[in-house]
This record gives C-alpha cells, sequence and structure tokens, in this order.
C-alpha cells in the first residue's frame, strides 16, 4: 500500500470523525435539561448557546455554515437510508458480481428510495414547522422543536425497546415516563443498531439461495473429478439467471418498503 493512498485513508477517517463528533455535539445541545444546565453552566438551549451575548455574529453565521456539513450524514443515520444501502449491497455481494451493480447506483438507488419512503415525514415537518416558521407563527427554536418530532416518531417506530433501553441505560438519564421525554441523542444511536440487525436479518435470508446454488454446484463438479475448476465460475450465471427469473430487485424493494411501514 503506498504512502499516499495511506494518507488518503487517513484524511477520510479524521473526517469521519470529525463529522461524528460534531453531530453528536449538536444532539446533546439541544436536548440539556435547565436543572443540569443549572449546575453544570452549560446553556440550557441552543437559543441561549447561540445567543448574542455568547457568540458574535461572525461566530453563528460560521456555526451555521459548519452545521450545514453535517446534514448529509444526518440524514443517512436517521432515516431509512441505512437500512437500504446496507440491503442492496448485500444483495450484490450474494450475487457474487463484483461490481455489479456499481456502488454509484446501490447509492442512487438506496437516495431515491429513501426519498420515497420519508417523504411523508418530511411533508408532516413543512406542515408543522417550516410553514408555520415562514409565516411568522414559530420562532427558530419553536421550529427546531416541531420540526423534530417528525423524525422521532419515524425512529421510535423503527427502534427496538431493547436497543433505546441500553442507551438509556448508559446515558444515566432518569426512567423517561413515556417516549416524548427521551432525549434525542439517545434515541438516533439505538435507531442505528436497530437498523443494523434489520439490515443483517434481511441479508441473510438473501444469502440463502445463492448458497444453495453454490452447494449444489460444488457438489456437481466435485462428482465430475473437476477439483480445479472453481465452483464460484459455474455457479454465477445460475445465480443471475435466478435473480432475473424471479424479478429479484421488484421483490427486494418491495420487501423493502414493507418493512418501514
Amino acid at each position: 500500500m503506498s504512502n499516499s493512498w495511506k494518507r488518503f485513508k487517513l484524511k477520510r477517517v479524521l473526517l469521519t470523525g470529525g463529522i461524528c463528533l460534531g453531530l453528536l455535539f449538536l444532539c446533546m445541545v439541544s436536548p440539556i435539561s435547565a436543572q443540569t444546565a443549572a449546575k453544570s453552566g452549560i446553556p440550557s438551549d441552543l437559543q441561549t448557546f447561540v445567543d448574542p451575548q455568547g457568540f458574535s455574529t461572525t461566530m453563528r453565521l460560521l456555526f451555521t455554515m459548519a452545521s450545514i456539513a453535517f446534514i448529509p450524514f444526518f440524514v443517512m443515520s436517521t432515516t431509512s437510508f441505512l437500512r437500504t444501502v446496507i440491503v442492496l449491497s448485500m444483495v450484490r455481494t450474494a450475487l457474487a458480481t463484483q461490481q455489479a451493480p456499481p456502488n454509484m447506483i446501490i447509492v442512487a438507488l438506496s437516495m431515491f428510495i429513501t426519498i420515497f419512503v420519508m417523504t411523508p415525514t418530511w411533508n408532516e415537518i413543512n406542515r408543522v414547522a417550516v410553514t408555520p416558521y415562514r409565516e411568522g407563527k414559530l420562532n427558530q427554536m419553536e421550529m427546531l422543536e416541531q420540526g423534530i418530532k417528525p423524525i422521532r416518531l419515524f425512529m421510535l417506530k423503527l427502534t427496538r425497546d431493547k436497543d433505546l433501553a441500553l442507551f438509556i441505560e448508559f446515558s444515566q438519564i432518569q426512567n423517561p415516563q413515556n417516549y416524548e421525554n427521551i432525549p434525542i441523542f439517545v434515541i438516533i444511536p439505538a435507531f442505528i443498531i436497530s437498523e443494523l440487525k434489520t439490515a443483517f436479518q434481511i441479508g441473510f435470508l438473501l444469502f440463502i439461495p445463492f448458497v444453495v446454488i453454490d452447494l449444489i454446484i460444488s457438489n456437481i463438479l466435485l462428482s465430475l473429478g473437476m477439483f480445479m475448476l472453481s465452483p464460484a465460475i459455474i455457479s454465477l450465471p445460475f445465480k443471475i439467471l435466478l435473480f432475473v427469473l424471479t424479478d429479484g430487485w421488484n421483490l427486494i424493494i418491495r420487501g423493502l418498503l414493507i418493512s418501514f411501514q
């Protein structure tokens, strides 16, 4: 591995880590309770934090522009994109078609499926937060509080109670009486690991028919004495044929859409 490639990987890791830390910082600032803030000296809400007394106009502008860089990471972590892109990647791995379809196509398809799945949630955000803010009925902080609610509901609907209880336990917060009292910085990681588990469960089911084809081809080649011939070369056309005959893409996308309902 060349030094330039190592430097590239190091820069990518540092950039990813910076984005993660920045998003975590934004998520933790807003839900801090007034009682905790009074004891620790931390501002009780984001509006106090970015108040002109704490930051100049230039600093607030830089803070806002820096926050824009977190939007793609936020979208990938709090929407259906995570499950979709993992499942589609596992389909390619199960088929053993190397780079077909390429990563760009998988990401593009995942993004458009995410837009399709999240459109009702985004419409609700527009109705309860963006439109009243444009009409002057809400200020910025009220818009943020109202806009985060539909996203919270979407994530909570797909988050397992076990994963949610894990982060509530280690966050050292009092047991919430209802889901509305759970901070957003607790919901997001619980949602992510729930999506990862669901995606791997779907991937396991996708691998089963292709593994069966590999086993059949391997036994046939073994019985014919073709020890030097790779079973993957022979099984690949049969995998593609099975996938095409069963209209695999339609079935997979249908299953993904049903899983989000």
